[in-house]
């Protein structure tokens, strides 16, 4: 990232935007919820030493268990990843290097529906720019982003056309990052839906496109089913494509419907290795999430949980702290969970999954243009077959090479050649 352009760009929008005065947040502060003015006001954030003293400490003291009894990851997230990770953790990594990097970027926070959210908002230099509102996921946070940031608002200096620009928002979910943590019940996916197409409106965008994965697609295609005028279509990275058969079949006693092609086969191999294997995490945070103290509590306990989301960015992730090269490095992993750490939203985060009552993988009915990337090492690589039957305005459908659940973060290049060529029919609408 150009930090000179990043700054520059801070500094137009600091002084065009009406607001009030800055925040400077710290952990424990986020619940607060204000009244729902317009008021958009600047944000940064900077951990005190002592909470950093205190994570380090934390991590030093950890009570571990004893090692698994098998040779591979069927257990779990394996003792000798974690001791790893918890080593460089506590004697090695810089949080401050991130908190800068996003302290140079234009960070604001407004209140929607009596919770603070922040936002990243970046406006590109080009005229022509195309607002776009991207939304991660869990165990993901705006960190996922951030590489995307660059390419996506000055596109001549990493290799695109003026025209191929936008302008940038990239909030953090209620109850993650530096966003409120909503103190009563109801912040599903429609809800946060309704909240950013309000967020856009906030910020004057009249014509936008909209991006997720993860929860990022859940909340993104509640807002193209809600279908606000200002929304010429959307992108996901991990489609609810998934045929009402399929579902059933993917049933405990299930078994798979006959005739499937080549890539119907895989998906469907996938998801049922998923549902009987990788499940285990999202059906503690939607059934107790309040029980899950002890990742609140153990920075060690929450990094472990936080990375046995799916088996293929597990062992991904495994590999970088066996010092493999990888889409991601170490820091990047525990920049995201010490994220988490410093704002104390291990708990706020996983109650999006008790609130909500959606079918992640069923189809929608989204009838606004949408367009699809599939990355490999996805949960499931959505087949073209199911991913056109479920969007019946499909405007671009790609399988890619390399990559994984975390699309963005993994593969920053191939994401942005993506949302260039998924969104280059919808600019002159």
């Amino acid at each position: 990232m150009s930090a000179l352009s990043s700054s520059v760009t801070r500094r137009s929008l600091l002084a065009s935007a009406a607001v009030a005065g800055a925040v400077s947040l710290l952990p424990g502060s986020f619940a607060a919820a204000g009244d729902d003015s317009n008021t958009i006001r600047p944000f940064e954030f900077k951990a005190s030493d002592a909470q950093l003293a205190d994570l380090r400490q934390r991590i030093n003291t950890t009570r571990w268990p004893e090692q698994e009894t098998v040779n591979d990851s069927s257990q779990g997230v394996q003792y000798a990843t974690t001791q790893k990770l918890a080593r460089y953790w506590a004697n090695e990594y810089d949080w401050r290097k991130v908190e800068a990097q996003l302290n140079a970027l234009p960070q604001f926070i407004t209140t929607i529906d009596r919770v603070d959210i922040h936002f990243i908002h970046v406006r590109s230099k080009h005229k022509d720019a195309l607002p776009l509102i991207v939304t991660h996921g869990w165990p993901g946070s705006i960190i996922e982003q951030l590489k995307i940031i660059e390419p996506l608002t000055n596109p001549t200096a990493h290799g695109g056309k003026a025209s191929d620009a936008f302008h940038l928002v990239i909030p953090s979910m209620p109850g993650y990052g530096f966003s409120g943590k909503p103190t009563t019940t109801g912040w599903d996916p429609i809800r946060i839906a309704n909240a950013w197409i309000e967020l856009m409106k906030r910020l004057g965008y009249e014509k936008y496109v909209a991006q997720g994965g993860d929860w990022g697609d859940a909340v993104t295609e509640q807002m193209a089913l809600i279908a606000p005028p200002e929304l010429l279509g959307i992108h996901v990275n991990m489609p609810a494509t998934v045929p009402a058969d399929i579902a059933a079949a993917l049933q405990p006693g299930g078994t798979a419907p006959k005739g499937l092609s080549p890539d119907e086969q895989h998906a469907y191999d996938q998801l049922d290795d998923f549902y009987k294997h990788g499940l285990g995490y999202a059906l503690e945070m939607a059934n107790r999430p309040q029980t899950l103290y002890g990742i609140a509590d153990s920075p060690v306990g929450l990094a472990a949980w936080m990375i046995d989301h799916d088996i293929r960015s597990y062992e991904m992730i495994a590999r970088v702290f066996d010092g493999k090269t990888e889409g991601l490095t170490r820091d990047d992993i525990l920049d995201n969970i010490t994220l988490y750490w410093l704002t104390n939203t291990a708990v706020s985060s996983a109650r999006l999954y008790w609130e909500n009552k959606l079918a992640f993988f069923a189809v929608k009915n989204v009838t606004i243009p949408v367009a699809v990337s599939v990355f490999p090492d996805e949960i499931y690589a959505a087949p073209r077959s199911w991913t056109q039957r479920a969007y019946p305005k499909l405007i671009h459908y790609n399988k890619l090479d390399k990559g994984g659940h975390f699309a963005a973060w993994e593969q920053p290049k191939a994401f942005t050649s993506e949302l260039r060529a998924a969104f280059h029919s919808l600019r002159s609408a």
